[in-house]
């Protein structure tokens, strides 16, 4: 997809890839087995009206979806597999346009709110350019912050978008019988052949294949090793652990032995069954399924936990067990407690105190929106992009400390009567992917499946 999109990037704006060649998936599983019980299924139309005129994204102000000056723009259809059966839920639903600036846009608020379709089980499905919700210091790859941690702070994500899709359902949907735990992951699809003809024009054909997944934050990227990525992208999360490599990085991760290498700070012993539990089962009496787990990279949510009024962004190694890795909220500092979980935290119960600043991003550079689809919008391509440098501080907003519902874990709802959970997935920076799960519910009534 589109990594870093810096907001004034035209003419060529942001899209996603069309329903010819691309299918864009959240799966569920609700009974511990990793497969996808449940699949919703996004596939994206191109509507161009530019052609031999103009090169503009708009030759005006935009103020409608349906505003003749908006020349480009997508819809979608969402689809819900569910035992072999495929139900539309919704077809040519509006996809939030590229936030090209405020004299094309000057109330995006309104363009975004038409792309928020309600679905007939009450719930609501969003597809559309957001603020990248993903805060982290990508220095990390310097040599682990230049060797002294003195180059920790800065969100390298402030300022840039990102096309995201958020889909809101009721927990009933998701769940199985007793068992509140689910299972999720995204995937990607591509047609196994592209064509290019002389002039231009492309065309695609052949079966879909899997080319992409993402289940917990940073595992594909920094777990798996670079040689066994495009294995793991295409492979099925029920043959996870047939791979006796990606299994073994799992149980001797290498992030640990770098630290030691550069900070001397020493490796936990292995193997790591902690890690196992946190990245393939599920974490006993936290988030592992009932009955027998097939062990699998999947972002496991126990939907019966409920929400606390102060939610604590280290997340269960807070004592916050709503949070990551119970699921992941869109204010869980993920970078930080994987880095803490790596560094033994989950066995010990206890943080690595040299450790315990992590990347000095504590927060999104925006906050988040208090009703879906919760991410925060998009930067304006009228803003200065200059992203300053200071803690979860960027072009366009100010820091602040999301208490919002989240990706994947528990939340209040804000007006509904009926449960609802919503799915949220975020193509983020770096072509990194985000899948997350909110539950919903009026005030803070634990739900029971």
């Amino acid at each position: 997809m589109w990594p870093f999109e810096e907001p004034a990037g035209g003419p060529n704006f942001y899209m996603f890839g069309t329903g010819d060649a691309h299918r864009y998936n959240i799966n569920i599983d609700n009974n511990g087995d990793a497969k996808p019980d449940i699949t919703y299924r996004w596939m994206f139309k191109t509507i161009d009206k530019r052609g031999l005129d103009t090169f503009l994204y708009n030759n005006g102000p935009v103020t409608s979806f349906n505003d003749e000056n908006l020349l480009f723009k997508q819809t979608y259809t969402l689809q819900k597999i569910e035992d072999g059966k495929t139900t539309t839920l919704l077809r040519d639903a509006p996809v939030a346009p590229s936030y090209v600036g405020d004299a094309s846009m000057p109330d995006y608020a309104a363009l975004r709110h038409e792309a928020v379709v309600g679905l007939d089980n009450g719930g609501a499905s969003f597809a559309g350019q957001a603020d990248d919700p993903f805060f982290l210091d990508l220095r990390i790859f310097d040599l682990l912050y230049g060797t002294d941690l003195s180059e920790t702070g800065n969100d390298t994500l402030a300022g840039y978008n990102v096309q995201s899709m958020a889909i809101q359902v009721p927990i009933s949907e998701i769940t199985s019988g007793k068992d509140p735990v689910i299972g999720v992951w995204a995937t990607n699809d591509r047609r196994s052949i592209k064509m290019q003809a002389a002039d231009g024009t492309q065309s695609y054909k052949g079966k879909f294949v899997q080319v992409s997944r993402w289940g917990n934050p940073l595992v594909n990227e920094v777990v798996i090793p670079a040689g066994l990525k495009d294995a793991f992208n295409a492979l099925a999360p029920e043959n996870d652990a047939s791979v006796a490599p990606a299994v073994d990085r799992v149980n001797d991760p290498e992030v640990p032995k770098l630290i030691e290498a550069i900070y001397g700070i020493p490796a936990p012993k292995t193997p790591r069954d902690d890690l196992f539990a946190v990245f393939l089962t599920g974490v006993e009496g936290l988030n592992m399924p009932m009955g027998k787990v097939q062990p699998a990279e999947l972002l496991r949510l126990n939907t019966s936990i409920a929400p606390t009024a102060q939610p604590n962004r280290l997340g269960v190694l807070a004592g916050d067990t709503q949070g990551f890795p119970n699921g992941r909220r869109l204010m869980d500092d993920v970078v930080d407690i994987e880095l803490q979980a790596l560094e033994g935290a989950v066995r010990t119960g206890k943080l690595v105190e040299a450790l315990a600043a992590g990347d000095a991003v504590d927060a999104n550079d925006l906050a988040f929106e208090s009703t879906f689809p919760y991410i925060a919008m998009p930067h304006s391509g009228s803003g200065v992009f200059a992203p300053t440098g200071a803690v979860g501080a960027g072009a366009g907003g100010t820091a602040t400390q999301g208490t919002s519902p989240r990706t994947v874990s528990p939340a209040p709802a804000e007006d509904s009567g009926v449960p609802v959970l919503g799915l949220v997935a975020g193509l983020l920076g770096l072509g990194l992917g985000a899948v997350g799960v909110t539950v919903l519910r009026r005030g803070r009534q634990e739900v029971h499946s």
